[in-house]
C-alpha cells in the first residue's frame, strides 16, 4: 500500500502531495514517516541550482547511509541528504549541528540539478519521493521562492493518512 505526505510552502500556501519510494528506499521512508510533521526554515539552494529544502535536527535511531542515491535530482524528486555533526554550521541549528547533525530535507522543482557543494564535491541524496498532485503549482511556488526570497518562509513535510 503506498504512503504519501504533503509537502507545504507556508508562506505561500501552497502544497503537493508525494508518493513515497518505499519500494526503492525502505529505511528512509521509514524514518522520514516516523519523523513526521517536519518544518522548519525554507530555504533556496545556491550551487544545486532548483532546489528548495529545510533543515531539521537528525532524527533516525541511526544514520540511514545511501539508498536509492542521485546526485541530479529532477522535477518533483523529494531528497533525503544527513549532514554528520560539524558539516553544516546553522546558528538556528547549533546545537544539533555540532551534536547529533542535521538532516536536508528537500523538493526538487526543475531539471539539469547536480548537487555540488564548493567545500564537499558531489553530495549524494537519497531519493525517497516523487510529487503525484499539484506538481505544476508547487513548481511556481518554489521559483518564486528563487525570484522573490525566502525570508520568512517555512517548508513543511507531514503524512497524508
Amino acid at each position: 500500500m503506498d504512503r504519501y505526505i504533503e509537502v507545504t510552502l507556508k508562506k505561500r500556501g501552497v502544497s503537493c502531495i508525494a508518493r513515497l519510494l518505499d519500494d526503492l528506499a525502505p529505511k528512509t521512508c521509514e524514518a522520514v514517516w516516523n519523523a513526521l510533521p517536519q518544518e522548519n526554515d525554507a530555504y533556496h539552494a545556491k550551487y544545486a541550482s532548483n532546489e528548495v529544502y529545510t533543515l531539521v535536527p537528525s532524527f533516525a535511531p541511526s544514520e540511514i547511509g545511501m539508498e536509492n542515491p542521485t546526485v541530479t535530482p529532477i522535477t518533483g524528486d523529494l531528497l533525503y541528504f544527513f549532514f554528520p555533526p560539524g558539516a553544516v554550521n546553522v546558528p538556528s541549528l547549533r546545537e544539533a549541528a555540532f551534536s547529533t547533525g542535521l538532516v536536508d530535507l528537500a523538493i526538487f522543482y526543475g531539471r539539469d540539478n547536480l548537487i555540488l557543494s564548493p567545500n564537499m564535491g558531489l553530495v549524494p541524496g537519497n531519493r525517497f519521493g516523487e510529487i503525484t498532485e499539484n506538481l505544476e503549482e508547487m513548481v511556481e511556488a518554489c521559483m518564486s521562492v528563487w525570484r522573490e526570497g525566502f525570508a520568512g518562509e517555512r517548508l513543511a513535510f507531514s503524512r497524508v493518512e
